[in-house]
């Protein structure tokens, strides 16, 4: 045990301190512990130091308190822990760690330990998974900074595209972020420098290995823990020992390398009983002395690491922005108030333009040039460091672009801002230069472009900061998603007390999973209490405790006995509260609006329908349109147009003035005649082209119009080309059963038996039960529940055709049945009687389903119709207004059906679907061949816009979107131009779609197309007005008018032009988030 203890007094006032120490290894140690003590005031009589037995002996005055020696050997570094129930003087917030540091600096002995490598063999019994194996191809996710427009995601494409085994490279400017296919984990690290040599930051986000979603198996989990309080070696293979303890139930992924980094990564299979994220990180928490501090670690996501990167990019630019307007206030007030606007005689102009130091270069001039020279090399390197590093990457040894390439598709915005600012600047040199050369009049000369440089940086980097600003907030949508995830949950864990756990807690948020009020709460089991855990510490299957006004912390299941009322509208866009029965699901982001429940945990951190939710966003968002490949194709060369049209600029004025073409009053410079005249058209070209805003046209507009239609309850999952698509929408086909219906939980209405000497009606009824226990069809429910109360019959050898019916052999009956539609009849040759026909033209009239059972004969072996059944499936609310809406725009609506003609017709009857527009009794595989034959020969709109991009010469074919949502529904849906998803349809269906309805409310599809035209007529206004500016501004700026009047755009007011033209694209996109959905009738 160690202790700090005072021996009995000796004679003459003196003291005896003894100390037990830790950490005393060495010579070094006591010769420390000798100086340190020696410093005291008074010093001690004596000092004896016991390496073996650990213990420092002090002799000493009485006037020398302990504490005073005790403090300075915990200066020194060492450890004097106090004795167990005693009340040391030991700092309680005294640090090991910085103790360990200053230990260190004198200790040989554990200097000598701290350069031994830690052993990672794999511990006896502990299963490891090596972290050099590469798992082959993965997807890898970057996140990049600096990229301004499409010039820079083309660049940044190139770059990429050219290191084998890279492939799928996709960028999002918005988002700051690219997505790749590699062929192996170290190419990801090969592709991050190829960025950054480009003259882009960039930094791995994740790799994913595209076969593990088939490989781990959904129970295992897979967790990072971060561990901090460890100050040596020995603190990290006390970690592993206690994961050792164990056993093979858990394997390292990541194991601790040393004790300075942190991060344990583990797989394990959880059982609540003996294995969960507590118990590991407790028995991780208490084998540290003092213990460790244990917390599950979470990698930046996208969005964080994109927010930072924004952040970095904006504090950056504006550092350079606030010098660069210090500069121009002296800049203004010398350039241009009293060289331009003062009148001559004033004795301050006097005295600026007065010749000074060499020459006829005036005061004026040379304040000029020591104000533009940091702005150049400082405010301005931003541009210029940016565009070398993309000439160099193109221009570098080895490059595989081909050199014609090379001159016709080069460089960036940067470019073109730095080619402006250093012609502006250099210039302004060679200018000085003639001036130095000139003998000194009385007014020295006043000719170069100086200010135009600090004035052009400044309205460029203003420009390039509001742009940036603007653009970070096209990406709140996926950062409000996220933000709705809790950070605590209440967990019910077992206790021996009977009695009501009571909890107190502070700056409740209940949207964060706090506890608001206890006055209607449910009463917490017996044997039971509630403990505030975070919500990464949950495991499947644990029960939560969900508070009134506040979100479960997790995807679950309501238990048994509780009803709750909840409030969907953040997932689902549905704004009636839905009612939840024991059973049903509930998902985090969504409210609690009754009394307190619990739910058990069906997801844990990874896998709740919020973060799928934002996957599927992401991934929309990644996808382009195809009106952003003209864009593309335009910014591609957009850069050498610009730069030859600047150099064709220059000359056509040099050679007009030099060839006496021009009256001689256009020359309205002192120096440099008529090349430095015309140099300032071409200085006003280079400035205020503008390729960002047509780069920026299409995905800021995509960008915000994603994550509208996610605050509306529709996921994007196909992106811009979807959104596209859907704004040149043609025609509509709908599924019958669950999308015109409901078909959650269709019933029988009637049933018709047929008399007969063989069969009762309870062997009837029982066959037919039978036959559809093997089906999951809605109508195979639907026939299971209406026979649920009479005893199966026992069948074999099932048979089970989609979309045609079952057929078994019953042994114990000596016959074979079948159960189906009409057509599964037919097939079978079943005689169906005169009696039954009616009933079922009937029941088919009404909009009803049928469902037939027939039995074979054993003697002739042919099948009778047994018994007949009508299913009603009711419309969804809102069908016949939504198709109503449809006819009213233009587009024509189908529907396509598994079941009979008469059935499906009267469906569409009540919907307002045309007769001639039914597609009934198709297979499954037979609807996605419909499909493509309404493509080629569908009614098309009578006004309809060609897609951009698109050929003129090409006959453009009628654009179907798929409306499903069952398993039968994915070929369709996979082969239509649009597919739609209803949220609650199969996840087959889900993954098929380019979009996803997560409110079953039909009424979703209208708010999708009017969204749709909106984003699609945002993103060709944006583009039309960026084109329209350049179209304009280059000629302005070229001279054209300059004949009529002297009207020219100065290079300065060129660039104010320039900023405000990208960042008049990003606010006009911004402003669709003042979009309403359009109001529709119930």
């Amino acid at each position: 045990m160690q202790y700090f203890r005072m021996a009995p007094s000796t004679p003459l006032d003196e003291r005896i301190t003894v100390a037990h120490i830790s950490n005393i290894h060495c010579d070094s140690c006591t010769k420390t512990i000798d100086q340190y003590l020696a410093t005291l005031s008074p010093p001690p009589l004596s000092v004896v130091v016991s390496v073996v037995q650990q213990l420092v002996t002090v002799t000493h005055l009485k006037s020398l308190s302990p504490s005073s020696i005790l403090n300075a050997l915990l200066d020194a570094g060492f450890d004097v822990l106090r004795p167990t129930g005693s009340a040391s003087s030991i700092p309680a917030d005294s640090s090991s760690l910085v103790r360990h540091r200053k230990h260190l600096e004198h200790c040989i002995r554990c200097r000598e330990e701290e350069a031994k490598p830690v052993n990672h063999t794999p511990i006896a019994g502990l299963l490891t998974s090596s972290v050099e194996e590469d798992p082959g191809p993965s997807t890898v996710t970057l996140s990049i900074g600096g990229m301004t427009c499409s010039s820079c995601t083309h660049a940044i494409t190139e770059a990429a595209s050219r290191i084998q085994g890279v492939s799928n490279v996709a960028v999002n400017l918005l988002a700051g972020s690219a997505q790749l296919v590699v062929q192996s984990r170290a190419i990801a690290d090969v592709v991050c420098e190829a960025i950054i040599d480009s003259g882009y930051d960039a930094q791995v986000i994740s790799i994913n290995p595209i076969r593990r979603k088939e490989e781990i198996e959904e129970t295992m989990r897979i967790v990072s823990l971060r561990i901090d309080g460890m100050f040596c070696p020995n603190c990290a293979r006390k970690v592993m020992s206690a994961i050792e303890s164990f056993g093979n139930r858990i394997t390292v992924v990541k194991p601790l390398a040393s004790y300075t980094d942190p991060i344990l990564t583990l797989s394990y299979r959880p059982d609540p009983a003996s294995l969960s994220i507590r118990m590991i990180m407790a028995s991780i928490v208490a084998a540290g002395s003092p213990p460790f501090r244990v917390t599950v670690h979470h990698p930046p996501t996208l969005e964080q690491l994109s927010h930072a990167m924004q952040l970095r990019e904006q504090r950056r630019i504006l550092f350079q922005l606030l010098f660069s307007i210090v500069a121009a206030v002296p800049a203004l007030i010398i350039g241009i108030v009293y060289m331009t606007l003062v009148k001559d005689g004033n004795p301050a102009k006097s005295y600026l333009m007065h010749p000074m130091w060499v020459g006829n270069v005036s005061r004026g001039e040379w304040a000029l040039l020591f104000i533009a020279t940091p702005v150049m090399f400082y405010s301005a390197s931003l541009f210029h460091t940016r565009s070398f590093k993309e000439l160099r990457a193109l221009w570098r040894p080895g490059s595989s672009t081909p050199y014609l390439r090379r001159f016709i598709r080069f460089g960036s915005m940067n470019l073109l801002v730095s080619l402006g600012v250093s012609v502006a600047y250099f210039a302004s040199i060679a200018l000085l230069c003639l001036a130095a050369r000139s003998p000194p009049q009385e007014m020295g000369d006043s000719t170069t472009y100086f200010d135009s440089v600090v004035f052009l940086t400044m309205f460029l980097l203003a420009g390039r900061f509001l742009e940036a600003y603007s653009k970070a907030r096209t990406t709140d949508a996926v950062s409000a998603l996220t933000s709705l995830r809790p950070t605590n949950a209440l967990l019910l864990v077992p206790t021996t007390k009977t009695d009501r756990f009571s909890i107190t807690l502070t700056n409740k948020d209940p949207e964060k999973g706090d506890i608001t009020s206890e006055g209607d709460s449910l009463s917490i089991p017996l044997n039971s209490k509630v403990e505030k855990i975070p919500v990464d510490h949950l495991e499947v299957g644990d029960i939560v405790r969900v508070q009134s006004g506040a979100t479960p912390p997790t995807d679950g299941t309501i238990m048994l006995g509780q009803h709750g009322i909840f409030d969907e509208s953040s997932l689902t866009g549905e704004a009636r509260l839905v009612k939840k029965q024991p059973g049903d699901k509930v998902f985090v982001g969504t409210i609690n609006k009754a009394q307190v429940l619990h739910i058990r945990v069906d997801a844990i951190q990874g896998g709740t329908m919020l973060e799928k939710i934002v996957a599927v966003v992401r991934e929309g968002q990644n996808r382009r349109a195809p009106i952003e490949r003209v864009a593309d194709h335009i910014t591609g060369y957009f850069v050498p147009v610009i730069t030859l049209l600047a150099v064709l600029t220059w000359i056509v004025w040099l050679l007009l003035g030099l060839t006496g073409s021009l009256p001689a009053d256009y020359l309205d410079i002192d120096i440099g005649g008529w090349p430095v005249w015309s140099l300032q058209f071409a200085i006003a070209v280079f400035v205020v082209a503008c390729p960002c805003g047509i780069g920026l046209a299409a995905p800021t507009a995509l960008y915000v119009g994603s994550g509208l239609a996610a605050k509306c309850g529709i996921l994007a999952r196909g992106g811009g080309e979807s959104f596209q698509e859907m704004a040149q929408l043609d025609l509509v086909v709908f599924d019958k059963t669950g999308t015109l219906t409901e078909g959650g939980e269709p019933r029988v209405a009637d049933h018709y038996l047929l008399p007969s000497v063989l069969w009762t009606r309870e062997t009837v009824l029982g066959i037919a039960a039978e036959l559809e226990s093997v089906s999951s069809h809605p109508l195979a429910v639907a026939i299971r529940s209406f026979c649920k109360d009479v005893d199966h019959q026992g069948g074999s050898s099932f048979e089970e055709t989609p979309g045609r019916g079952v057929k078994a052999a019953f042994l114990s009956l000596h016959c074979t049945a079948i159960i189906g539609n009409e057509a599964w009849m037919q097939e079978h040759g079943a005689v169906i009687a005169a009696e039954a026909s009616e009933h079922l033209e009937a029941w088919k009239s009404e909009g009803k389903s049928v469902v037939l059972l027939a039995i074979q004969d054993e003697q002739s072996g042919s099948f009778s119709v047994a018994a007949s059944f009508s299913v009603a499936d009711p419309l969804r609310p809102g069908a016949p207004g939504v198709i109503s809406q449809l006819h009213s725009q233009g587009i024509s609506t189908w529907m396509i059906s598994g079941d009979n003609f008469t059935t499906a017709s009267a469906v569409a009857a009540a919907v307002g679907i045309p007769p001639n527009n039914v597609i009934a009794g198709v297979l499954p595989h037979e609807k996605s061949r419909e499909i493509q034959r309404l493509q080629r020969e569908g009614p098309k709109r009578s006004a309809r816009s060609r897609k951009w991009g698109q050929s003129l010469n090409t006959e453009t074919r009628t654009i179907v979107a798929m409306v499903g949502d069952g398993i039968n529904d994915a070929p369709a849906l996979a082969v239509a131009d649009v597919g739609i998803a209803i949220g609650s349809g199969s996840d087959i269906a889900l993954s098929s779609a380019s979009f996803v309805l997560l409110s079953s409310d039909l009424r979703s599809l209208i708010t999708l197309r009017d969204l749709s035209q909106r984003i699609i007529n945002r993103v060709k206004f944006n583009f039309v007005w960026a084109v329209m500016y350049n179209m304009i501004a280059l000629p302005v700026a070229a001279g054209v008018l300059y004949p009529a009047g002297h009207v020219r755009l100065n290079p300065v007011w060129a660039s104010l032009a320039m900023a405000l033209s990208s960042v008049s694209v990003v606010c006009s996109s911004l402003l669709l988030k003042r979009y309403k959905e359009p109001r529709l009738s119930s």
